[in-house]
This record gives C-alpha cells, structure tokens and sequence, in this order.
C-alpha cells in the first residue's frame, strides 16, 4: 500500500500517516474502504505492530479514519462518526488557482507528485540544518522578543556580499528578509500597485501570482514567453495598448517552461521599460539551481527600475520560509512599513537557521550535487518523453521544470483528475495561464518524475486517446457504394 524507509529522518509513524492521508485525499482509498488489519500492515511493511497502532489512532483522532468493533479500521465518511453509510459523491476538482494551492499542499503526500514545486526531501540540506539548530541551541536560543524589521543583519550582509558575484551591488540596508518569496511578491504589489491598475506577469506563470494581482484589483496581462525569452513583437503590442504600471517575471529557469531570458532579451526589456516607465520585479528564486553565471536584470540595471527577489525555499527547505528582496532604498522602506504593518517581523529564528545553513563548510558541495542531479534528471525525464511522443517546449538541462505536451493528450486538466484518481499530482497546463483554458501542456518536475508508475500511466491515457481518436474517424467514415 504504502513505501516505507527506516532510512529517513521522517518518523515511520509518520510516514504512514502522511502515506494513508495522501491515498485518502487522492480518492485511491475511498470513503468507507476497510484498510488492512493492524497486524496484516504491519507483517506487509516490516514494521511493528506498535507503530501501526500509532499511526492508525493518530489517524482516528484526526478524522481520517474511523475504528469499529469487531471489524477493524475503516476510512471516514463525510459526516461519518462511526455507523453512517452514506456515501460522499466525489466533487470533480477545479481547475483554478484555489484547486491548485488546495491540490499541493493538502495533498503533498501523494504516491506520485510530478506535478509538484519543491525538492525531493533527500535532495535537502537536512544535515546542514540540524548542524544549523544544534549550534543554535548551544550557543542559547533567544525566544523572547521580535526580529530586527529588515530581518537578521548577518544573513542580510550575507546576501549583500553574494550578489557581488552575481554582478548585483548593494549594500544589507538595500536587503530586506521574507517570509518566503510569495510575502515578497506580495509586499512588491501592494506597494507599486493600486486597483485597476494594468500588470505584465509571463505567459504561462506563477499562478499564486496571477491569483493575488487579480484580489489587488489589478488587470493581470500574459507576455508569451519563447525558449529565449519573450516574444517581444507581442510585448511591444501590450505596451502600445497598454500602460502598465509593473512586469512581474522570472527570466531565469522561469516555471513552467525553463525557458531562459538571453541577454539580448535583457537589454531589450530595460529599454522598454525605460520607454513606457514601468518597474520591472524579478524573481529570480530558481537561481541557486543553475551552474551558469548569467547576467539578470538586476544585474544589467543595478536596482534603478529593478526590484529582485530570491529565496532559499527551494535549496534549503520550504518550511523554513526565508526569502528576500533588493531594492532601491526610498522603495524599500516603503516595503519594511508594509511587511511591519501586515505581519510584523519575519521568524528571526527560521533566518538564524538559514544564516548557520550558508556559511555550513558545505553548502557550496551541497548545491553543485543538486545541480548535477537536476541535470542528470533533465536528461533522462526529457528522453522518456520525446520516447512517448512529447513535445517539450525548451531543455535547459538545469532547474525543476520541463514543460510539454502530447498530440494525444489535448486537455491536461482531464489527465491530472485521472491522475490524482491513481495518487498522481500532475501540473495541468492551464493553472498556469492568465486566462485558464484547455490546453495539452504538462509541467514536469524532472526531480518527482522518474518513476515507471508515472510512465506506465501516460504510456496507457496515450493509447487510450489514440484508440478513441480512431474510433471516432471509423464513425465518421460512410461505406463506399
């Protein structure tokens, strides 16, 4: 039922409760299915009956399952305490912004998760983390009391100094901390933006964004993005129909589609931005995955139109939830006032960690074995899928993402509601568009996507499509006089 391993550092009992309510949430064990005996899954996944005691009670305690007397454990009916029958009819999932952020992170412990926008727990820096905490307990955990508004000064020279390679030159009084890159984005917008307001974001994008522009009261418009970049006889047309007040893009490793901004592409986005004087916000949060020293816009503009936004979410863990953001100084402390006002400080805790993590003597060590493994994975994952017939939209052999379709396969919101049915979370195209519409383009996490279950699964919907797509022309098809 489940996959179990006493190598990692995640509980056992944890994970087969994460496991069961993953399978529950997928519709793989549905409402009032009986699971397997506490002794029956315990001889099955080598481990002790103690341990599935455990999780089978937590499980209980949290709604997941029900235990009757004399039958065994069973899952919950909605409205279910113990005796109801009824069954629950399975509402379709929506494919909006709301069903992808519901999709992702209630249901993160999916057997499967393509689809998904995080590292692999083992490709982590959990050592590095603990050494981090272990030296923070040491030296006295300081628990009272807030952080600095900024946030902690020593990561924030940190990362002033380390944009010095990055060709960016700033001092920490222009660094402000987050919480995550979704609160940087977010205090960027609110500032800069009013309602009504016309904003440039990329086409295909970051839905969360699209979602929170839109609760702003701003009209979100797409930018078709190309392998190299922008489609810049497009942009050029918004601008002239437009007047946006800011474009919000990830030139670099950009999800969906990899893509990568040439330098050329660069230039040309500063200059129009000049032009037309609209502010220009990069999140660059895919950074730290890319072996190659790339110019950014930040770089070429040093923060005179650019606001630039990183993260450490995707390199040293997504619970921590420690962004940042670069910004000319009269606009960051616009952006301090509103982070003050929103939520007060960031976890100076959490930015401690993240401080012990970076100077680590091996966290250098640790992302080159990040980078070759993406790009291993890149390799084998965009194989497997041109040997079943995919288009892939870009190969930029770094980053989490590929980006494809199948002729086959033209609506993958219908593949991703059959696949969460299996316990596969895919990344349906059209989450991704400004404008939701059906669409056959996937978004593949290469670092998820190694799994034959995930090509058995597509090998079998292609051939299904095929057989119906022949079905329908023998249908159409008159008998000869």
């Amino acid at each position: 039922m489940l996959s179990l391993s006493p190598d990692l550092q995640t509980p056992l009992v944890s994970q087969i409760v994460d496991g069961l309510r993953g399978l529950i949430s997928a519709q793989v064990l549905k409402p009032g299915a009986k699971l397997p005996s506490i002794r029956a899954f315990a001889v099955s996944h080598g481990v002790s009956v103690f341990t599935v005691v455990e999780a089978y009670d937590r499980l209980v305690a949290q709604g997941w399952l029900v235990s009757k007397a004399n039958a065994g454990f069973f899952v919950k009916r909605r409205g279910d305490e113990g005796a109801g029958t009824a069954t629950v009819p399975r509402e379709a999932p929506r494919f909006d912004t709301r069903w992808y952020l519901k999709q992702i992170f209630e249901n993160r412990n999916l057997p499967l998760k393509p689809g998904c926008g995080w590292l692999p727990h083992d490709w982590l820096c959990a050592d590095a983390v603990r050494r981090s905490l272990r030296q923070l307990s040491s030296d006295g955990l300081e628990l009272d009391g807030y952080g600095l508004p900024s946030g902690h000064m020593a990561l924030r020279l940190l990362i002033a100094e380390g944009m010095a390679e990055h060709q960016i030159s700033v001092d920490a009084d222009q660094v402000l901390l987050t919480h995550g890159s979704s609160q940087a984005l977010d205090l960027v917008a609110r500032c800069l933006l009013k309602a009504g307001d016309v904003v440039l974001v990329d086409e295909p994008g970051y839905p969360n964004l699209h979602h929170m522009l839109r609760l702003l009261g701003a009209q979100v418009v797409g930018v078709p993005r190309t392998p190299t970049g922008y489609d810049l006889d497009a942009l050029e047309a918004l601008l002239a129909l437009h007047k946006p007040k800011a474009f919000f893009t990830q030139p670099r490793l950009q999800s969906p589609s990899g893509s990568q901004a040439s330098v050329a592409h660069l230039h040309r986005l500063l200059r129009l931005a000049d032009q037309h004087d609209f502010v220009l916000v990069e999140n660059d949060l895919y950074a730290d995955l890319d072996s190659t020293q790339r110019s950014t816009l930040a770089s070429l503009d040093q923060l005179r139109r650019v606001v630039y936004l990183g993260s450490f979410s995707k390199t040293v863990s997504p619970n921590l939830r420690v962004g940042f953001l670069l910004a000319r100084s009269e606009w960051l402390a616009e952006f301090v006032q509103l982070k003050m006002v929103a939520g007060l400080t960031s976890s100076d805790l959490a930015e401690r960690v993240i401080f012990g993590v970076l100077t680590d003597g091996r966290w250098r060590k640790h992302l080159k074995s990040v980078r070759d493994r993406l790009g291993e994975a890149h390799r084998q994952v965009g194989r497997k899928l041109e040997s079943l017939g995919f288009e892939l939209f870009h190969e930029p052999q770094a980053g989490m993402y590929l980006w494809a379709r199948h002729p086959d396969l033209p609506d993958s919101a219908e593949l991703s509601m059959q696949g969460t049915a299996e316990g596969i979370m895919l990344g349906p195209g059209q989450l991704f568009l400004v404008e939701p519409r059906p669409t056959g383009w996937l978004r593949f996490n290469v670092s998820f996507s190694q799994d034959e279950r995930l090509w058995r699964f597509l090998a079998q919907r292609i051939e299904q499509g095929r057989r119906a797509e022949l079905s329908m022309g023998d249908a159409g098809t008159l008998p000869s006089a």
